[in-house]
């Protein structure tokens, strides 16, 4: 299960949520070099959202919105790292697509379970056999 803040941007400005997410992918992102960053993770997110751009007035559904704010808050991270920046068709490509491919694969399953009343029964004896 999952617990923590989500942070969000929308035409009101940055919202921190604790609840209703629960329907989200999620998308890792730290790689094993960047684990270091993760006790400063909460600290750049909150500095990041106090800045100019993510004030309400300045969202803009398709050019200015919370892909944007998810990449830009992703390149800044990588900038502090010295990192080369990622571009939003790479960080689709390689990051957003694979989650939603193996998502859609456990909900085609989940449906398929729920339509045809099968269940699963986990049998520990069975896994020494293999």
């Amino acid at each position: 299960s999952f617990s923590g803040i989500i942070y969000n941007y929308d035409k009101e400005g940055v919202h921190r949520d604790e609840t209703g997410w629960e329907q989200c992918i999620s998308v890792p992102l730290v790689q094993p070099d960047m684990f270091g960053l993760l006790h400063q993770w909460d600290k750049l997110l909150e500095e990041f959202s106090s800045g100019e751009d993510w004030l309400p007035h300045r969202y803009e559904e398709h050019e200015h919105n919370c892909y944007t704010y998810a990449l830009a808050f992703i390149n800044s991270v990588l900038t502090a790292q010295g990192k080369q920046h990622i571009s939003k068709s790479e960080f689709t490509e390689k990051f957003v697509i694979p989650q939603t491919k193996r998502a859609s694969k456990y909900i085609t399953l989940h449906q398929e379970l729920m339509a045809k009343e099968f269940y699963i029964v986990h049998h520990p004896e069975q896994e020494k056999q293999c």
